[in-house]
């Protein structure tokens, strides 16, 4: 088997540094992906978690493949009736052009499984010790990591849930002001947890910190019990795998949302001859927004019963020089506010986006496993060789990824151009459009459907990272980062 070099692509320069640096000291793209996971919490703490959930899809050399669904369950298995009033309530987030309430609170927290799916995946493919594993993110939690701009505005939006708590303000606004970009974020507490945890002392989903996390949500008007934490497991299902043009494209399978409804685009644009496409042109936009509406509009009969969520995420594709593959998605929503005390660590909203909940909040039972539109890819064979992709933004995730898929396997655009082409996202109501596409194709465009043109490129449309061949790109909206080498 032919030797490929160590790459990887992320949200962040030091989670992607992280990734490569543990392939260069003798680990694999899946000890690569968990030490990463575990350094994305402290260098990106607004968009994952370890309270939080995620899926990572992993690809042997030998061409083995699985899933990881460690999301998120709905809480309450052996809770008795409330006394009180559950802990719920909205929380303004100010976005560019427009404001969206957020449910925050205890109530708003779904079972935690992004800490044991990283510890599972671990034990499955990973070959180096878990202290070497975990060393990065101990370093980084407390000497501490720049902000950088991308995660100065993210703590901006989400400042009324970051300082929400006194464990919130002293990590987000230690001096009385919320951190900017140049300051330094640290978590001590955090790094504290690391070490123990790296010395076998895992009781956050049976022990002191499970018991303490059941209390305090017992006791404030929360919804997770010690039982929701005691039983939670990873599942690892099969990967959803069809072909496009000639690749083999593996996705998230069902209850996922995202690798469905990416299928689905691709099918409607698979119809399209390659050899006739250029970017921005007619013969490539008008068709892709078609199948882009056209997707959302069948969205139920394609998704049938299956639930959507993930708001506040990120990605990261890595590869190692053996050819294993590792696509990684993970999720705090917007977060609930609630710090696990002496950890560190902000345990999720789930259970309070309202698109989460069609029949009403809090109407799922006990242990369902959550939905989610977060999509982490591998596609092998055909033009691309082999390509790594997956990314946050809620919704468009799965407008994102087929657009980026289109540009480097239809295209032949390389994929570090790939993630900063001008995207789009039919929203139900108009195609919002980033700025870029020439002026002739959006008057054809306008002909057929509403749209609203944006004046910048925004988070809004995702944050897609990925590798390509020998090359890889992180996007650019969310300060995305590739790194490569050994």
């Amino acid at each position: 088997m032919s030797r490929t070099t160590a790459a990887a692509a992320s949200g962040h320069p030091l989670v992607s540094r992280t990734a490569c640096g543990i392939i260069n000291s003798g680990g694999n793209a899946f000890d690569a992906a968990v030490a990463a996971g575990f350094v994305s919490a402290v260098a990106e703490p607004v968009l994952t978690s370890l309270g939080g959930g995620g899926f990572l899809l992993a690809v042997t050399g030998g061409g083995e493949s699985v899933l990881f669904d460690f999301f998120s369950d709905v809480p309450g298995k052996g809770r008795p009736e409330p006394e009180g009033d559950a802990h719920f309530f909205p929380v303004t987030v100010n976005f560019a052009g427009c404001d969206q309430d957020f449910n925050v609170g205890l109530a708003s927290i779904a079972v935690p499984g992004t800490l044991k799916g990283l510890l599972h995946v671990h034990r499955r493919l990973g070959r180096m010790p878990l202290a070497e594993v975990l060393a990065p993110a101990v370093r980084a939690a407390r000497e501490g990591v720049r902000v950088n701009g991308q995660q100065a505005y993210f703590f901006r939006l989400l400042e009324p849930i970051l300082t929400m708590s006194g464990t919130g303000r002293r990590l987000f606004a230690p001096e009385g002001r919320l951190l900017g970009e140049g300051d330094t974020y640290r978590n001590p507490d955090l790094a504290g947890f690391l070490e123990e945890l790296a010395r076998g002392g895992d009781d956050f989903y049976t022990g002191d910190t499970a018991r303490r996390i059941a209390r305090d949500l017992r006791d404030g008007g929360g919804l997770l019990t010690e039982e929701d934490l005691a039983s939670y497991r990873v599942r690892e299902r099969p990967p959803l795998a069809f072909s496009y043009r000639g690749m083999r494209v593996l996705t998230n399978p069902p209850p996922s949302l995202g690798g469905v409804m990416i299928r689905a685009v691709l099918e409607g644009f698979e119809k399209v001859d390659p050899a006739r496409l250029a970017f921005g042109a007619p013969g490539h936009v008008l068709p892709l927004a078609r199948s882009l509406k056209d997707v959302e509009e069948r969205r139920e009969e394609i998704t049938a019963a299956a639930v959507s969520f993930s708001r506040g995420t990120t990605h990261m594709s890595i590869r190692d020089r053996d050819g294993n593959m590792a696509s990684m998605t993970c999720s705090n929503g917007e977060g609930s506010g609630y710090f696990i005390p002496g950890c560190g660590i902000m345990l999720n909203n789930m259970m309070g986006e309202e698109d989460l909940h069609p029949d009403g909040f809090h109407a799922a039972r006990p242990g369902t496993r959550i939905g989610s539109m977060m999509s982490p890819t591998v596609i092998t064979g055909g033009a691309v060789g082999t390509m790594v992709v997956g990314s946050g933004g809620s919704m468009r995730i799965r407008s994102a990824i087929p657009q980026v898929i289109i540009a480097v396997a239809d295209l032949g655009i390389a994929p570090e151009e790939a993630v900063r082409l001008p995207r789009m996202h039919w929203d139900g109501k108009a195609m919002q459009v980033e700025p870029g596409l020439p002026e002739e194709t959006l008057a054809l465009l306008e002909k057929e459907m509403p749209v609203n043109r944006w004046e910048v490129r925004d988070v809004y449309f995702g944050g897609v990272h990925t590798l390509a061949g020998d090359s890889g790109g992180g996007d650019p909206r969310r300060n995305g980062s590739f790194v490569s080498g050994g």
